[in-house]
């Protein structure tokens, strides 16, 4: 909808929210709005780019509780409205992307005096957001999608400096501590000066989709350097209706699972954004042939030029012959990690699947790829709901590590302790339902007035 369409009842609590353009941001914000928004007299305006919008309007039943208000970037022959996202963003894109989110904040500004919520939701990029909110005299708080895990260690990188990380024998491998203890670049420094603005100008509280049972200690130290109240709301992970019109995707899917014998088959998907380099991706292929184990193998193509190594990576692929199958573009995640047929799960460790493995009870083996990737792999692995493929001394993937892992998690059953944790895991939070937005009602009515 529009922003002045918008009209409520006086005792209507009204929240905006505001997530960031990528299309993991999307997800957690919309089942975040759809929980609120089953909650008596809750009015949810979700607010971003015409093409984001589009892209979620499926995964919605239409409710009058959650209207879309649409925010236009500014456009050019260079960045139509189309790239106004980061699903299938050409890399060097990305400043332009920030550059021309943080452009339209004068727009924004003007959604918020139309709309006048009780209170603001923003992601972790435009800090300029809650400012604009508190010119407006509205509340505003964060809402980070990611894990704890790196939130934790970069406020005790800027808070405590040179000191041992105190909270677990969590440690990244070796090539990931290089990797990060390396100089960022000058767009990576803007980057994580807005995401430190946006966590510290957070009204009182700060809101996480986790869950204590993993990340428990995390949020506390969060708590402690930041002097605000950490409130878990997760896992907020999308669940597909049985008439999603996705079903006929997934029949053909399903339908080849359902010739595979229990938990015999692994899920490999390297998320919707983060793609791992072609080479990264043969030496994974290789490791799930030599590993005589049945999978998925989800192809996401987002680079113009390497045609080449996708016919050699489709011809390792065509080897797996009846153990393997290969599902272009977009898949339906949750519903695969549900089948019976499913024993472990292949993923680069974006949170959002590292939520969704939980939710379904299927032990993870990580391949990190960049970003909060390898601290969530390093969670997974602590928490003992997945392992993580170690890479090699020059920091590469290694196709013997992949096969040894899939193996000794769904072949040889050797690692069924993993699959009894995530199990448990899953039961908790299944039983738990929605009332891990508890104290965030609270917290609302507190900043709206209204009980």
């Amino acid at each position: 909808m529009d922003a002045h369409q918008a009209s409520t009842h006086p005792t209507t609590t009204t929240i905006l929210m505001f997530p960031w353009l990528g299309y993991g941001h999307l997800t957690p914000y919309l089942e975040l709005s759809k929980a609120l928004s089953r909650r008596k007299n809750f009015l949810i305006y979700f607010c971003s780019t015409p093409v984001n919008l589009d892209s979620i309007k499926p995964k919605l039943i239409p409710s009058p509780s959650i209207q879309f208000v649409e925010l236009h970037l500014p456009s050019s022959p260079e960045f139509p409205p189309h790239l106004h996202t980061t699903n299938a963003l050409p890399l060097h894109l990305t400043p332009a992307l920030h550059q021309a989110f943080a452009a339209a904040a004068p727009l924004f500004e003007t959604i918020l005096k139309t709309l006048s919520p009780h209170l603001l939701i923003y992601d972790c990029f435009q800090s300029w957001a809650p400012r604009l909110a508190s010119s407006l005299n509205i509340p505003a708080i964060n809402f980070n999608t990611s894990g704890t895990s790196l939130i934790s260690y970069a406020f005790h990188s800027v808070h405590r400096p040179g000191s041992k990380f105190p909270i677990s024998d969590f440690v990244l491998h070796n090539h990931w501590k290089s990797k990060y203890n390396s100089n960022p670049s000058e767009h990576a420094r803007s980057v994580q000066e807005a995401f430190f603005e946006c966590l510290n100008t957070s009204r009182d509280v700060i809101l996480t989709n986790s869950f204590k049972e993993v990340e428990g200690e995390y949020m506390d130290y969060i708590s402690l350097l930041s002097k605000k109240k950490v409130i878990p709301v997760g896992p907020l992970v999308y669940e597909p209706n049985e008439k999603d019109e996705e079903d006929e995707d997934y029949s053909r899917i399903k339908n080849w699972l359902d010739k595979k014998e229990a938990l015999s088959t692994v899920l490999v998907s390297l998320g919707s954004e983060s793609y791992a380099s072609e080479e990264e991706k043969e030496e994974i292929v290789k490791g799930l042939v030599e590993s005589g184990a049945n999978f998925i193998w989800v192809e996401r193509i987002n680079q113009k030029g390497d045609e080449e190594q996708q016919i050699k990576r489709r011809e390792l692929l065509e080897k797996g012959g009846e153990r393997a199958m290969v599902v272009k573009g977009w898949a339906p995640q949750g519903k695969i990690l549900k089948h019976g047929s499913i024993g472990g799960f292949v993923s680069h460790c974006g949170w959002n699947s590292v939520l969704e493995s939980i939710v379904s009870g299927v032990p993870i083996i990580g391949v990190p790829v960049f970003g909060d990737q390898p601290f969530n792999a390093g969670v997974v692995e602590e928490a003992g709901i997945g392992v993580e493929a170690k890479r090699d001394s020059d920091g590469k993937i290694q196709r013997q590590e992949v096969a040894k892992l899939v193996k000794e998690v769904v072949i040889e059953k050797s690692r069924e302790e993993l699959r009894m944790k995530v199990r448990e895991m899953s039961e908790i939070v299944k039983r738990r339902g929605d009332e891990k937005i508890e104290e965030l009602l609270t917290q609302i009515s507190r900043f709206s007035n209204i009980s």
